[in-house]
């Protein structure tokens, strides 16, 4: 039986490695391209945190709770409308894992919501805040579906603001523009960056 010197263990080890680099790269390439890299659902979460805010602070609170949990609701068909609108597919290769672990993602966040709601039913300040946390730590999981660094600075510029603004106790309107206005910026971020990778990839 032949033997498998170290030097050649390594050399195969780096070959693998390098393939699944390559495999991951092209399956995130299809979700940047099939998405237009995220930038539409971000654009679309920050409206339904926005109209949270104009409710929070014209109407109430407490139906502001309900404005962003059916917005965020409506996030992921709106957002496929508006991915088709700038010339996306709105969907991935099937088969690509990427795509599984993004509705693992969505699930997490289904599962993370009676926490908030709950929360809000003690103190409808606190919901917000929670929301700014759920929301942000699923944004870092898109860090991996679509290999952007972006969504690292996404999740826990939202998750910081979630932490400040719940120890503060921050009006519900207050901590609902903060949402809003951190995802604006950061959509529009999204779309330039995307614009650029398209063009360097074509």
């Amino acid at each position: 039986m032949c033997e498998v010197s170290p030097a050649h263990s390594y050399t195969l080890t780096l070959r693998r490695i390098n393939s699944l680099d390559m495999q991951l790269s092209k399956a995130q390439a299809d979700m940047r391209a099939g998405y237009h890299s995220g930038s539409a659902g971000i654009l679309v979460s920050s409206l339904a945190w926005g109209a949270a805010a104009v409710t929070a602070f014209f109407v109430s609170p407490e139906k502001a709770v309900w404005v962003l949990l059916i917005g965020g609701a409506l996030i992921h068909p709106i957002s496929l409308v508006v991915d088709k609108l700038l010339g996306a597919s709105g969907s991935h290769t099937r088969g690509n894992p990427l795509g599984q672990l993004a509705g693992a993602s969505t699930f997490w966040l289904i599962f993370s919501l009676p926490l908030a709601y709950g929360l809000s039913l003690q103190d409808v300040a606190w919901f917000f805040p929670a929301m700014l946390l759920v929301i942000g730590g699923r944004y870092l999981v898109f860090a991996t579906i679509f290999g952007m660094r972006l969504y690292w600075i996404l999740g826990l510029a939202l998750g910081s603001a979630g932490v400040a603004l719940g120890m503060v106790r921050a009006d519900p309107a207050m901590s609902a523009g903060t949402g809003s206005l951190i995802e604006f910026a950061l959509a529009l971020v999204c779309f330039v960056q995307h614009r650029r990778w398209s063009r360097e990839s074509t």
